[in-house]
């Protein structure tokens, strides 16, 4: 992931856990084949439901169809959020944009924006890239944790859901600053309504952003690929597979 605003409040009013927990079972719902097909709809009408594979059918590693759905469903919502950083971390990178301070010592502006993203990525040092693996790893545990008492995707939960940081900061080494979704709090009278046209609009929008940042990728690595892009993109000969290594990128240390 190219960009991740680690964010969270500083403000935290204990409340009871009789109304929390209240709260968590009535949000509980286990979603079907049948609520994909709904979704899918609503997503695409022109292309519904499209499952080649069965996936929809499929029960992971020995949970029920429905438990595995919500796998599926929280995956492809991360999954989006996260292409849709890369793609748009991808176009501003390939033309030059970036923080208007040197990232880390020896930092050499002038060869960075004359290298494509990955390349930039090969660039880094390593412990950057590390830094970087760990944000995205602890952000990884704080999603599963579940610190604010709802149910986990795959038990009901809401899929694409992220708890707040400022629901439990003492289980955090020092203040982040602001919650990861919406940090200013714009969204908090937003009807439900709007809330769930733009949660469709997000399924979408990470769809597009997967396809786009994987035909960056491709057309990269083996020209032509991606005849639309042919000439947009300049040939990458590093191992997009092996982000720690950096295999023939050049160096931007002056």
């Amino acid at each position: 992931m190219l960009a991740c605003g680690v964010v969270a409040s500083a403000a935290f009013a204990p409340v009871s856990l009789t109304p929390r927990a209240s709260a968590a079972r009535a949000s509980v719902q286990m979603e079907t084949v049948s609520d994909l097909k709904g979704l899918a709809t609503s997503l695409n009408p022109v292309v519904g439901f499209w499952d080649p594979l069965k996936l929809a059918e499929a029960e992971f590693w020995d949970n029920t169809n429905e438990e595995t759905i919500g796998f599926l469903r929280h995956a492809e919502i991360k999954h989006g959020r996260v292409a849709m950083a890369a793609f748009v971390g991808y176009v501003l990178q390939s033309n030059g944009v970036h923080f208007p301070w040197a990232p880390y010592p020896g930092f050499d502006a002038a060869a960075s924006a004359a290298m494509s993203p990955p390349e930039q990525w090969d660039a880094l040092p390593y412990a950057g890239k590390l830094q970087i693996l760990l944000t995205i790893g602890f952000l990884e545990w704080w999603s599963e944790i579940r610190v604010d008492g709802t149910p986990h995707y795959m038990k009901g939960g809401k899929p694409g859901y992220f708890p707040d940081f400022d629901t439990k900061p003492d289980l955090l080494p020092h203040w982040i600053g602001f919650n990861l979704y919406d940090p200013f709090k714009w969204s908090k009278g937003m009807s439900e309504e709007t809330k769930a046209t733009r949660l469709l609009a997000e399924l979408n929008n990470g769809r597009l952003a997967q396809i786009g940042i994987i035909a960056f990728l491709s057309e990269q690595k083996v020209p032509g690929s991606v005849p639309f892009l042919k000439g947009v993109v300049a040939p990458y000969s590093g191992e997009v597979m092996g982000p720690l290594f950096g295999a023939g990128a050049p160096s931007i240390f002056s």
